[in-house]
């Protein structure tokens, strides 16, 4: 398959490459592909998504935590992890 290549292609793959941090292209787009895929759902190889998923944690719980939100939408193409800290007072 061939994509005609444009110039507003040229820099989204240029951005794609350096946000999944990989050098080629076509493995940029696969990892775009997928991760899209398991946000949106709708398919048979990917069920609902991560996004009806999320939705569907909100309706059932009420409110929902950064760690829970971050649980749901974590993937391996664009892990998603929640930390926290706290000070008091004048740091070192």
């Amino acid at each position: 398959m061939r994509i005609k290549s444009t110039d507003d292609r040229e820099q989204l793959w240029e951005n794609l490459c350096e946000a999944t941090n990989e050098q080629a292209r076509s493995k940029a787009l696969d990892a775009a592909a997928r991760y899209y895929l398991k946000m949106c759902g709708g398919v048979a190889a990917y069920g609902r998504g991560d996004v009806q998923r999320l939705l569907d944690a909100a309706e059932e719980h009420g409110t929902l935590t950064a760690p829970e939100i971050a649980a749901i939408l974590d993937e391996r193409e664009l892990p998603v992890e929640y930390e926290t800290t706290s000070s008091v007072g004048p740091s070192e």
